[in-house]
């Protein structure tokens, strides 16, 4: 699987499926016509969905290795390499591919607010695991973007696809959400095992060493994309992971503070503070007090 195909026009990506280029922007590809081939890695100029409807090896994504089951959609932004590893085997691909160009979208709502679908940014190993309703959900999303593709290209075309996609993703925004509830179990032992790493980070030496415990930092060490990881923890806690973490930093705080060895700033500089300054600054806002005069009055 050492081979890199790179895909830079919806074009290229076509003609390797055996399917017509309808518009040269954006394409549904139906995976059953492309002839049967080895796995191998892939570049994407261009956004990318897969509806997977075959077992057909493991999905290998930076530097994760996925078990890619039926009836998962997996999503790729420009520029991202993505890859089956069939471990040499012939397989004949199956399911469906979404695929848009960044032009299409310039100057569109979806272009405006194409950010705010983070799961471009997950790993493969956090992919969407659809219900039979929601997979038919997806399929008429796929049916109403290739019917329009069909029909001929006139002032309205660009508008309808462009607001079909949009209904996808917002229907893959709400199937996330539930996502993140039927997976609670799964996501309270990530919550766990994100508290006990702020606890052994604040127990180390690593807050002198490296600083402040960052949002990405933390993400790295659950094995979770950093866009994954704040939405899950949002979604649990009512807080994004800089809060939590935030949170966390001023309940160690107001252990230390009590500590009359050591002075504000020392204990800022134990926390991770560059600057006391900035320890005091974010102890006023989410305590309403200085640290001296929480030390003083409590």
């Amino acid at each position: 699987m050492d081979n890199l195909r790179r895909f830079e026009t919806i074009s290229d990506y076509n003609a390797f499926n055996n399917n017509e280029t309808l518009h040269p922007l954006v394409s549904v590809v139906d995976l059953s016509k492309a002839s049967p081939r080895q796995g191998s890695r892939m570049y994407f100029g261009f956004y990318t969905i897969f509806l997977k409807d075959v077992k057909c090896g493991d999905l290998v994504y930076g530097r994760h290795t996925y078990d890619y089951q039926e009836g998962t959609l997996v999503f790729l932004a420009p520029g991202q390499v993505a890859g089956i590893n069939s471990n040499g085997e012939t397989y004949q691909p199956k399911g469906y591919a979404l695929v848009f160009h960044p032009d299409l979208i310039h100057g569109t709502s979806l272009g405006r607010n194409i950010q705010d679908y983070t799961f471009f940014g997950y790993q493969s190993n956090e992919a969407l695991h659809l219900s039979e309703r929601e997979r038919k959900i997806v399929l008429d999303c796929f049916s109403k973007i290739e019917y329009e593709l069909e029909h001929a290209i006139d002032k309205h075309s660009k508008r309808l696809i462009v607001s079909n996609i949009e209904l996808f993703l917002n229907y893959c925004v709400r199937f996330y959400d539930r996502q993140f509830i039927t997976r609670d179990n799964v996501h309270k032992g990530i919550l766990e095992r994100f508290e006990n790493l702020l606890n052994e980070y604040f127990e180390s030496e690593k807050p002198q060493t490296i600083g402040l415990p960052s949002v990405a930092y933390c993400a790295n060490e659950l094995n979770l994309s950093a866009s994954y990881f704040g939405d899950l923890i949002k979604k649990e806690t009512g807080k994004t992971a800089q809060e939590y973490i935030q949170v966390k930093v001023i309940d160690v705080a107001k252990e230390r503070i009590f500590d009359q060895s050591k002075s504000v700033s020392q204990i800022a500089y134990e926390l991770g503070f560059k600057y006391p300054q900035h320890f005091t600054r974010l102890f006023k806002q989410r305590v309403g007090q200085s640290p001296n005069e929480y030390r003083l009055f409590n």
